[in-house]
């Protein structure tokens, strides 16, 4: 089922999640299970019939042996509690591995999965011998995982080749699609384009050198209309952007708090007296709070 009620009354949740909870990873694994009790591995982890070695089934051990082997860390069985000592006392909680290694490890299941189409019944063994459809099993479990963390307001999504991306805040995700980057420098241009991708990563950390990255090209973007003096190109470059005089000082104001966050959140340079920054919604924030900046100025110059 794809449409619920609450959906269609109130539009779906906002996907603002990046940690999978869980209760997610409950549902996660719930899928997986069923995938295997319905033999849907069996194309890549093949269970063969003794009376004439056609496919009957899934071989968890194999499919164990290569989660296991390609997701150091990963237990198998798949565990959804834990076990947390409270005084004397040890409780069961829910449980739900890193978010980078359950990601690996749902399109380690799409590669793998393939709908089981029941054939012969072998009656003595009392099974049924199997072929697969791998394209309609991937988008099976394809469209669940992408209804688990819609309903959940997970902020991934599964793409049709089995890869999970990072769906990005609304506003800013449509602007960082749309736009095109011609600063007339092919450096400036290639910075941007890489702090873009870099910032649909499913890693916080890469997410992070994007917000880095973007903090250079800000650099760089300010020495564009005069190379020689950068507080001269900057004024020239602002002056451009906001004519009206209260609205310029404001741009003013912003791009020297802009600069001044660089320099002190261990952004630009690395000293040991600058603060981190590592809450992926501050990581967040400041990337579209430059970002913002830096396409208004570019707009401007008819460069986006």
């Amino acid at each position: 089922m794809n449409d619920y009620f609450s959906d269609r009354e109130n539009g779906p949740r906002a996907r603002t999640e990046q940690v999978i909870s869980p209760a997610v990873w409950a549902g996660l694994v719930a899928t997986v299970q069923a995938l295997i009790n319905s033999g849907a591995f069996g194309l890549r982890f093949p269970e063969r019939c003794p009376d004439g070695q056609a496919v009957c089934g899934c071989d968890t051990d194999a499919l164990a042996a290569s989660v296991i082997a390609e997701m150091p860390g990963f237990a198998w069985p798949l565990e959804t509690m834990c076990l947390v000592e409270e005084g004397f006392l040890l409780q069961r909680e829910p449980f739900a591995p890193d978010t980078l290694l359950i990601m690996d490890f749902i399109e380690f299941i799409y590669a793998s999965v393939a709908k089981p189409i029941p054939g012969k019944h072998h009656d003595f063994f009392s099974h049924h011998h199997l072929t697969f459809d791998q394209q309609s099993g991937q988008e099976e479990f394809r469209s669940t995982v992408n209804r688990i963390f819609s309903r959940n307001g997970v902020a991934f999504e599964m793409l049709s080749t089995g890869r999970i991306v990072r769906v990005l805040p609304p506003v800013l995700g449509e602007d960082l699609k749309r736009t095109i980057f011609r600063t007339g420098d092919r450096t400036l241009d290639n910075m941007l384009d890489e702090c873009r991708a870099k910032f649909s990563d499913r890693n916080p950390l890469v997410r992070r050198e994007a917000l880095e990255r973007l903090w250079d090209g800000w650099e760089r973007l300010k020495s564009l209309a005069d190379p020689g003096d950068k507080k001269r190109s900057i004024k020239i470059i602002l002056d451009a952007t906001a004519a009206e005089p209260s609205l310029r000082a404001r741009m003013e104001e912003e791009a020297t708090e802009l600069n001044s966050i660089g320099n002190s959140h261990l952004i630009r340079h690395s000293e040991v007296n600058q603060v981190p920054v590592i809450d992926v919604d501050q990581v967040d924030y400041l990337f579209h709070r430059l970002f913002a900046m830096i396409q208004l100025i570019l707009r401007k110059k008819g460069s986006a």
